[in-house]
């Protein structure tokens, strides 16, 4: 079939095989254009490990340190008629690469957050890799299901307190106009905290722990967002923003339970980039499309395997991590440089449907949007004929 980009709102609804290839080799060049991450991981264990910073994880642990990897996702294959998910085929991707430069990978496609998935994780580990010193937590969910009560949970994104209304640029119409989203429910916010904060984080460690395959001084990182002004009120003083608060919680708790190991726990603080969840919240596009302009000027800009090997060498494996009081990781400080946060609160307020290629790089965002997908790599043709079936060698 002949592949093009199917957009539906915030997603696109099919991926391009070689396009997706075409991405995570991309990032695979950049780091090992960056060389060795000195004291960087030995075997590691990625949940959530097929797109975004989750993949970004992978590919700088795998191809910055050499190590062993072990993905979990939930990716959907293809058919003859219907492309896989664009994890799916970056996953496919990635274990290809591995497997031809004689990297260890596999990958494990299921409910992370299920009891199930954790046992069979925990197998494979036994299995391959003894014990894991770096588990990373990058998990991207509307939804979960407590796998010790089988309730269903569902996350919102909505302010707390009160309405909040905003400029707001919907990307299917390309139209700018005020949105308004009415407050979170304390039912709805205490629902996103058990979907996004940090119960599954913890329990994978726990989990992780009581079967004794954590090293000595195993690290573990979750990822958050916190931005400035003009996204706080539907990021920062929202429900993202508890669910989030409550991963700051779990980071204690697990450094505090897992002491006896010297297992460290933090929180990493990323900056805005599109990807499949940022793209659906209010603002959010808007936001980035004049942040992407604003650092690209500055020379600033950074894509998720900018930021992940900037997470290893400056945090992470770093004598002296950039770390917040909140005893976070902050990789967010380019984006939150008083002078760039100044000129996007300038430009904000500017923007209209007529000047919105002039003020903000809206076509960067759209690129980087596609790109998630496999769509807009150079030397992809997008107009031949492509099979969706991909060898499943995960």
């Amino acid at each position: 079939m002949i592949i093009k980009p199917k957009v539906r709102g915030f997603i696109c609804i099919n991926a391009h095989p070689e396009g997706c290839a075409a991405h995570v080799q991309e990032q695979i060049d950049y780091t090992r254009a960056q060389g060795e991450v000195a004291g960087g991981p030995k075997n590691v264990l990625v949940i959530g490990c097929s797109t975004g910073y989750g993949l970004a994880s992978r590919i700088t642990a795998a191809y910055g340190s050499g190590a062993k990897t072990l993905g979990l996702c939930f990716e959907k294959p293809p058919t003859e008629r219907k492309t896989a998910s664009a994890g799916y085929y970056n996953t496919a991707a990635f274990h290809a690469a591995a497997e031809k430069d004689g990297l260890y990978a596999r990958t494990i496609n299921g409910d992370a957050f299920s009891n199930e998935i954790k046992a069979d994780a925990i197998a494979a580990i036994k299995e391959d890799l003894g014990k894991i010193d770096l588990v990373v937590y990058s998990l991207a969910s509307p939804r979960r299901t407590d796998p010790n009560t089988g309730e269903t949970y569902n996350s919102v994104l909505k302010p707390i307190g009160e309405g909040y209304t905003a400029k707001n640029l919907n990307t299917d119409t390309m139209k700018i106009s005020d949105i308004t989203v009415e407050p979170a429910s304390d039912e709805e916010i205490a629902n996103t905290v058990k979907v996004m904060g940090g119960e599954d984080w913890e329990m994978w460690m726990d989990a992780l722990a009581e079967a004794d395959v954590l090293a000595e001084g195993a690290k573990t990182v979750a990822y958050t967002y916190l931005g400035d002004k003009l996204t706080w009120p539907i990021y920062g003083h929202a429900t993202i923003g508890k669910a989030k608060e409550d991963l700051d919680r779990a980071a204690s708790a697990i450094a505090e339970r897992l002491t006896d190991k010297n297992v460290s726990a933090n929180v990493a603080v990323l900056k805005a980039l599109v990807t499949q969840a940022s793209s659906a919240i209010p603002v959010m596009p808007l936001y980035m499309s004049i942040l992407f302009k604003v650092m690209k000027e500055k020379g600033t800009h950074e894509g998720c395997i900018e930021q992940l090997q900037r997470l290893f060498t400056e945090c992470l494996y770093s004598n002296s991590p950039r770390i917040d009081d909140g005893n976070r990781f902050r990789v967010d400080n380019k984006e939150l440089d008083p002078a760039t946060q100044a000129e996007v609160e300038a430009i904000w307020p500017q923007v209209t449907e007529d000047n919105l290629m002039s003020l903000t790089d809206y076509k960067t965002y759209h690129e980087n949007f596609l790109k998630l997908f496999g769509f807009g790599f150079d030397g992809v043709d997008y107009d031949a004929e492509t099979s969706p079936l991909v060898s499943h060698n995960f």
